[in-house]
């Protein structure tokens, strides 16, 4: 390996088990995530009980921190290009504490949103942070497999977290979630202190003052030979990077994987937000609707698994295309209704695994067709405008049921969020970027 730039080092090398730690780190971060975004759905029909609040409402209530986490991508995925993707999670991990302990304080929708606000603009720069990490870290042959393992750990959030969260609502009220979550949040500093070290990638772009010496560092920590030079161009890169996915070259490609990701998450997010409230309303317990949350979330835990792991052979548009079509047919299944219990689970399982396999999809497609100086600006911008949709769904189905439609009519609708992404897709060129 020797005389070989840190970049063919990586993507040329073997894993290292620290290099799976590191990746291990970025599945935790995003099982956080998982449990800070869906912690409001296991704890609103509490809040819609105690504060004696409307369908219409609880949509705006369900999306403050969606749109926290759009303006969080935004604005930090440009912060993880420029500082690093090491301290924009660290510094999006306080946020999200803040936030979750600040909501379980809150006695009024007007108190409640600031914290929620707060909370998504953590969680979204840490998603634009950590895809780009765990791309980063990871070498060529097992990049896609890596990214999957890293998307999985949303949906294994929100199982631990629906576990966890059913045994807790039987004992405490609905702040005790959000305590429970900023405990978590808290926990993963120390984590990421220790496991997850700056991307080479990152740092040889850059091209800083002394970089080859703390790239060097990094690549023995990890188990690899020293670096003998950075990658020819990396300055002069970075110089670009900001505004490169506007730009001619890539503007076609972020137009369509933002429309894309936008689309199928106005689906993603009416499952995940609305279940809670639609089996409550079925005649379940809330802790029975927790529960049925949790089978979404292992369905798509299994997804994102299965199409990273299938990725390492196929092509992942392909894959995506086909988790699209079949992610929508699921909701339009689960707007049918069920008789019982068990049959909504199974129902919903299968939903989660498809819709999230998408997303799964989506961010491994993230990873390809940006460059590594805009890795983290890109990924952050199609996540930001994107969480438009997950912003937007949960208003559209309130507005939508608060109109007396039929869950099988709102569901066909939401639906069609992923069936545009599908068609929107089919314009996309994959190429492996640099």
């Amino acid at each position: 390996m020797t005389g070989k730039d840190p970049k063919a080092i990586i993507d040329d090398g073997a894993m290292k088990v620290a290099q799976w730690l590191a990746v291990l780190a970025t599945v935790g971060l995003n099982a956080l995530d998982g449990f800070d975004v869906l912690s409001i759905s296991f704890a609103s029909p509490g809040i819609a009980k105690d504060w004696g609040i409307d369908k219409a409402t609880l949509g705006w209530v369900l999306s403050t921190e969606l749109l926290g986490m759009a303006l969080g991508s935004l604005l930090l995925g440009g912060v993880a290009d420029k500082a690093g993707r090491r301290p924009t999670i660290l510094g999006c991990l306080v946020a999200m504490a803040l936030g979750m302990f600040g909501a379980a304080r809150a006695h009024a929708v007007a108190e409640l949103l600031p914290w929620r606000l707060l909370t998504g603009l953590g969680i979204g720069g840490t998603l634009a942070a950590i895809n780009a990490a765990a791309a980063e870290v990871s070498n060529r042959r097992w990049r896609n497999f890596a990214l999957g393992l890293m998307v999985i750990g949303y949906p294994l959030g929100g199982v631990i977290g629906g576990l966890f969260v059913q045994r807790l609502l039987t004992v405490a009220s609905w702040p005790t979630v959000f305590i429970a979550g900023g405990w978590a949040t808290a926990a993963f500093l120390p984590l990421v202190w220790l496991l997850v070290p700056e991307s080479v990638a990152f740092l040889d772009r850059r091209g800083a003052p002394g970089a080859l010496e703390h790239i060097n560092r990094i690549l023995a920590r990890l188990g690899h030979p020293a670096a003998d030079a950075l990658t020819e161009g990396g300055v002069a890169a970075e110089r670009r990077s900001l505004t490169d996915v506007l730009k001619p070259g890539l503007l076609a490609t972020t137009v369509l994987i933002t429309f894309g990701y936008f689309a199928h998450i106005t689906s993603f997010y009416f499952i995940l937000k609305w279940v809670p409230k639609i089996v409550v309303d079925m005649g379940f317990a809330p802790q029975a609707a927790a529960g049925v949350l949790t089978w979404v979330s292992l369905g798509g835990a299994i997804g994102g698994a299965l199409l990273g792991l299938i990725a390492t052979r196929v092509s992942v548009k392909s894959l995506t295309l086909f988790t699209l079509f079949a992610g929508a047919l699921m909701i339009v299944w689960f707007g049918r209704g069920a008789a019982d219990l068990a049959s909504l689970k199974t129902t919903l399982a299968f939903t989660g695994l498809f819709t999230n396999a998408a997303i799964a999809g989506f961010y491994l497609l993230f990873a390809k067709v940006f460059p590594t100086h805009v890795r983290a600006t890109g990924t952050g911008f199609a996540i930001g405008v994107g969480r438009g949709g997950a912003v937007i769904a949960p208003v559209i189905a309130g507005y939508l049921f608060q109109a007396g439609l039929a869950l099988s009519i709102v569901a066909l609708i939401m639906a069609c969020g992923s069936l545009l992404a599908a068609v929107v897709l089919l314009a996309l060129r994959v190429r492996d970027a640099d």
